[in-house]
């Protein structure tokens, strides 16, 4: 096509007639659109239009052109004109980049706004050094498509295609990728299809792109499965496409996909995953599709040979919700279904808690097993964008929970078999909270979100002042506060953090998926989690062996060990009481099989740990966690 050429394409069958209304340039002006092969399509190709041009369509009789339903840019908000882009610009430096498997990944979700005092995608790039000096593995963005205002969490989005304009536009977001990529990260965004905000969602004027026939908590359904729901389901595919070829990104996070209703023969999100995993084997480089789920629906994760989705992985939310009312007692809300730390060791052992068994909050039975189902297809956390942000006041376990339990809750992360996901700022112990904010246009819809929050907490028995999301202090509040990474706790915790993931990285039985897994747990509060895995080396195999020991009440104990862990000697690897983490008691320092003197290519351990005398059965601090390893052949 000949430069500054530009095609202008839109599906919309509601209209008899469109036209482009262009607004500057030598082409400006309006131009009428010519009805295409498919139905209710119009295009039209425009000469000296070029890069940078605005422009909106014109439905039938109108005056006021609408943004284009897949513009690539919205530099004016969500009700402006779109701006034409060149996806040809950006100067990719990352060729050589081919991505990372699910296994390999330690996830750091991030909120683009409030990471960084600029809140943009390029002052994000100059953050990822320290991510990848933590052992992040991949960031997830929280949703960047362009939402009303200046300030958001991103999941009222309208332009899907759109990055917002205030954390940088489309050009941006494409420099923090490849940067991300020549740092060795792997870039994952979060993507909504299950519904689009009210503010500036104009797609209904041009189609059936909602359905009555469903509601959804944020109100009408898309149309996935009703009439002339072909194109919707194509702009939605074509949409998780365009972020993989165009943006480069590595996997898609998909919000709530419980949300989406599609009662076709052939669902949605399968597929949408079968479109994605084609188009990596067309780039030569892994991308993996994430499903968020309040199922717990094994459904999403099955091969499309076995009837199933096809995802890659989804988020399971029961490890977090019984961590979270074990350590914090909370018992309202979802809490109600857990509580205990034996709810914790069976979180371990699979990874749907709630497998079918009834249900106390929900008052009916709940999920499917998911066993067989290996655990790096599971991604889990202790803290997250809607664990935190949505809790009446946004308070984070930093503020809940003593030392000791945050040293607990973050070995019980990343000592256990999933893909781990940590949140913003967790690394150091940010005690700034997340709270929820917007800046609706529209003064009914901000009164109405103030009210709607009122009303949620109120399961959760929360009679405080709940902040207002529309005010700029709620925002300011939310932005990470660095400086703490720098007091003796936040370098106490940033070490605990950087440790774990050096250990994940350095011992094979603590790769998911590729290691058995073994759990034991009982009362009062005590977990045993044992892992083995055979390793090459450069002449024979080896079979190694961990174990993780938790202690998750308030007295010191010790932990029963059955007889098959006894044939092995375990030497300390690790202990959350070491001094480095704010750390005073001891670990015992080896236990089973014969006592012995330590030997010289013993088990090396990844700090000084303070330690008590060899016991048959340990001795574990209380809110402790230790790791033993031990190497047999077999």
């Amino acid at each position: 096509m000949p430069d500054g050429a530009v095609c202008f394409t839109v599906w919309a069958p509601n209209a008899r007639h469109v036209r482009v209304s262009i607004e500057d340039g030598d082409a400006a002006g309006e131009h009428e659109l010519a009805p295409t092969r498919i139905a209710g399509e119009f295009a039209a190709t425009i000469d000296d239009v070029g890069a940078g041009a605005r422009y909106g369509f014109l439905l039938d009789n109108a005056s006021a052109p609408l943004p284009d339903p897949v513009s690539r840019h919205q530099p004016d908000g969500v009700h402006g004109r779109s701006r034409v882009t060149d996806p040809r610009a950006q100067a990719w430096t990352d060729a050589e980049w081919r991505g990372r498997s699910m296994r390999e990944l330690v996830i750091y979700e991030l909120h683009v706004g409030t990471f960084t005092d600029a809140g943009t995608f390029d002052a994000a790039i100059a953050q990822l050094p320290a991510l990848v000096a933590l052992g992040i593995t991949a960031i997830e963005l929280m949703p960047v498509a362009q939402f009303p205002g200046a300030r958001n969490w991103g999941y009222d989005g309208v332009q899907p295609y759109a990055p917002h304009d205030g954390y940088g536009g489309p050009d941006a977001l494409k420099r923090l990728v490849d940067a991300a990529h020549g740092a060795g990260l792997c870039v994952i965004l979060d993507v909504v299809y299950n519904h689009l905000g009210p503010e500036g969602n104009y797609l209904g004027a041009y189609g059936p792109y909602f359905t009555d026939t469903y509601r959804t908590p944020w109100g009408r359904a898309v149309n996935y499965d009703g009439p002339d729901s072909d194109e919707v389901r194509r702009f939605v595919i074509d949409n998780a496409r365009y972020w993989v070829e165009e943006f480069h990104m590595d996997g898609l996070r998909l919000d709530a996909v419980h949300g989406i209703f599609d009662f076709g023969a052939r669902h949605l999100l399968h597929e949408l995953a079968a479109s994605v995993h084609a188009l990596s084997r067309e780039l030569g480089r892994t991308v993996v599709v994430i499903g968020e789920s309040d199922l717990n629906d094994p459904e999403l994760l099955r091969s499309r040979e076995e009837h199933g989705h096809g995802l890659d992985a989804q988020w399971s939310d029961d490890f977090h919700h019984a961590v979270h009312g074990a350590l914090t007692k909370e018992t309202r809300g979802y809490y109600q279904d857990f509580g205990s730390a034996t709810m914790i060791g069976e979180a371990l052992t699979e990874p749907f808690v709630y497998d079918g068994r009834p249900s106390l909050h929900r008052k009916r039975r709940h999920g499917a097993p998911s066993t067989g189902s290996p655990r790096d297809r599971f991604v889990v956390c202790i803290q997250n964008h809607d664990q935190v942000g949505n809790r009446a006041i946004g308070d984070r376990l930093t503020t809940m929970l003593s030392p000791e339990q945050q040293r607990l809750a973050t070995s019980l992360l990343l000592l256990s078999p999933y893909v781990p996901m940590l949140f913003m700022g967790e690394e150091y112990g940010e005690v700034n909270p997340f709270q929820y904010f917007t800046s609706h246009g529209d003064p009914a819809l901000a009164q109405a979100v103030r009210d709607g929050r009122r009303r949620e907490f109120s399961a959760f028995g929360w009679s405080g002042d709940v902040p207002d999301p529309q005010a700029d202090s709620t925002f300011e509040r939310s932005k990470l506060d660095r400086t703490r990474a720098a007091t003796p706790s936040g370098a106490a915790a940033l070490a605990l953090h950087r440790d774990l993931l050096a250990l994940r990285r350095e011992e094979p039985t603590l790769v998911p998926g590729a290691a058995t897994v073994n759990v034991q747990h009982g009362e009062p509060g005590w977990i045993l989690l044992k892992r083995g895995a055979r390793v090459q080396g450069m002449d024979a195999s080896r079979y190694a062996e961990s174990v993780a020991l938790f202690n998750c009440t308030a007295a010191p104990m010790e932990i029963p060990i059955d007889a098959w862990t006894m044939e092995s000697r375990w030497s300390l690897r690790w202990s959350s009481e070491s001094p480095g983490y704010g750390g005073a008691h001891g670990h015992a320092a080896d236990f089973g099989g014969a006592q012995r003197d330590r030997e010289a290519d013993g088990p090396r351990r990844l700090m000084d740990a303070p330690t008590a005398p060899a016991s048959r059965n340990p001795a574990c601090p209380p809110w402790s966690a230790a790791l033993y390893l031990a190497e047999a052949a077999r």
